[in-house]
């Protein structure tokens, strides 16, 4: 057994210690997820995929600091400012490079707007690489392609987000993001997962404020839906918006039509044509 407090290994049978001073050659530090252990690393920063040269050149910190961390003097400043802006400038030299630092800006602009993870800004910065290198940019903008990314990596990682809102962050046009996507589709990706309908309803659920039995319901009316095959032809995220009306109305936790189909981005035409076929075909089956 190993006593790491007191540097020693002990045998369990008869307690003799086999060794002492062991020296622990891990790190003084702890972490808990892989993001942790790459940030507290002493072996340079961490390789980010969101980074024109994946973070290896060298970055003058923006803090006027020494080394001792003490603040520079005003005489100094002025020099370090230069230093900094000739670093930045040589560190990106090639065209291919100042592409990336482009598209890189907006993929973060367009995740921060809409409230998305790190990991769809990553995924999405990977697959503009991908687009790059196989010249599936030329002839197209910058940002039509990262919002294409970005659409592709929600997908990808069933996170819902529709086109319409994607579109409404970017700096392109939907018809201009839907043609940059069919074609990342067809000659990156080959094989996108179809969105689910249970997919948007954990984010209505948040959004209207119900409860996890609402939840849980709704879902249940999905799979439910599915095994019969009600869903052919269907909208994802119309059915599970009439899925969340419906489980709303059965637990006790209404909400209107219109409420739910300005959260879910559909008419309420659809949450109503949906309901009532939901309510026609599953009322023997759901059970409360």
């Amino acid at each position: 057994m190993k006593d790491v407090e007191r540097g020693e290994i002990i045998c369990l049978n008869c307690g003799w210690v086999v060794v002492d001073h062991v020296m622990d050659q891990g790190p003084e530090w702890r972490a808990f997820n892989e993001e942790q252990r790459l940030r507290r690393a002493r072996a340079g920063s961490p390789l980010s995929p969101l980074k024109p040269n994946k973070g290896l050149s060298t970055m003058i910190d923006w803090r006027n600091k020494d080394v001792s961390g003490k603040f520079l003097s005003p005489e100094k400043r002025p020099q370090l400012s230069r230093l900094r802006r000739l670093n930045k400038i040589i560190s990106v030299s090639e065209p291919s490079e100042k592409n990336y630092m482009i598209a890189f800006a907006e993929i973060e602009r367009i995740v921060a707007q809409l409230g998305l993870p790190r990991a769809i800004a990553e995924e999405a910065a990977i697959l503009y690489r991908k687009a790059a290198k196989k010249r599936l940019i030329k002839g197209r903008s910058i940002e039509s392609m990262a919002a294409a990314c970005i659409y592709a990596a929600c997908r990808m990682h069933k996170i819902p987000r529709g086109l319409d809102e994607i579109s409404g962050s970017a700096r392109a046009d939907r018809r201009e993001i839907g043609r940059s996507y069919r074609l990342l589709a067809k000659e990156v990706i080959l094989k996108v997962p179809p969105s689910k309908a249970t997919d948007y309803v954990p984010r209505l659920i948040n959004t209207l404020r119900l409860s996890a039995e609402v939840e849980q319901l709704a879902i249940r009316i999905i799979r439910e839906a599915y095994s019969l095959r009600l869903t052919s032809g269907r909208m994802p995220k119309g059915l599970a918006a009439a899925a969340v009306y419906l489980a709303a109305i059965l637990m006790n936790q209404k909400r209107t039509q219109r409420e739910i189909a300005s959260n879910a981005n559909v008419t309420e035409v659809t949450v109503r044509n949906r309901f009532k076929e939901l309510m026609e075909k599953l009322q023997f089956i759901v059970v409360v």
